[in-house]
């Protein structure tokens, strides 16, 4: 049986706002921005969230992040973020999120890379939070807080509760 994917870029290449494979019940992921993956051709970080859904009973799984900008390395991200480009990816998030009831929370310390990363992810909280989604991460968070990134766990890591909202208040500490 040949996969379905979902896959909603920009025309010109440069964001990514949705990566998946179709289902009933997929695993959301939300990551920190898209690197080069695109349908049938997943990165390592989509091999081990595919691995991750099947292994946690999901039949799909779908790639979302924080924000958009297809970039190899979290550094070449924006310097200030493109107003537009958040918008375009929130409108994107809140309709793949509706309904969705468990938000994978897979971004590591990689949210430090850009300070507007912390304000982006305060405003997808909204959106999910709206949708009644339920955050967890793979397995504790790391000593920082930060929700573990899917590269750097064993394969056999649980998925677990994460407390989003307590995540966000410790950057505004």
């Amino acid at each position: 049986m040949t996969e379905q994917w979902i896959y909603e870029h920009a025309a010109d290449g440069s964001a990514r706002f949705v990566l998946g494979a179709v289902g009933k019940n997929p695993l959301v992921c939300f990551g920190i921005n898209p690197s080069t993956a695109v349908p049938a051709a997943p990165d390592r970080t989509v091999a081990r969230v595919t691995r991750f859904a099947a292994d946690n009973g999901y039949d799909s799984w779908t790639m979302l992040n924080v924000y958009p900008q297809i970039s190899t390395d979290p550094k070449g991200l924006h310097l200030e973020h493109d107003v537009e480009l958040k918008a375009e990816n929130e409108r994107h998030i809140a309709r793949m999120t509706a309904g969705r009831p468990t938000l994978l929370a897979a971004w590591g310390g990689l949210v430090t890379s850009r300070p507007y990363l912390w304000s982006l992810l305060t405003d997808i909280l909204k959106i999910t939070t709206a949708a009644g989604a339920q955050w967890v991460s793979l397995g504790a968070p790391t000593k920082d807080g930060h929700p573990r990134h899917p590269l750097y766990v064993r394969a056999d890591t649980p998925l677990v509760p994460f407390d989003i909202e307590g995540y966000l208040a410790l950057s505004q500490a």
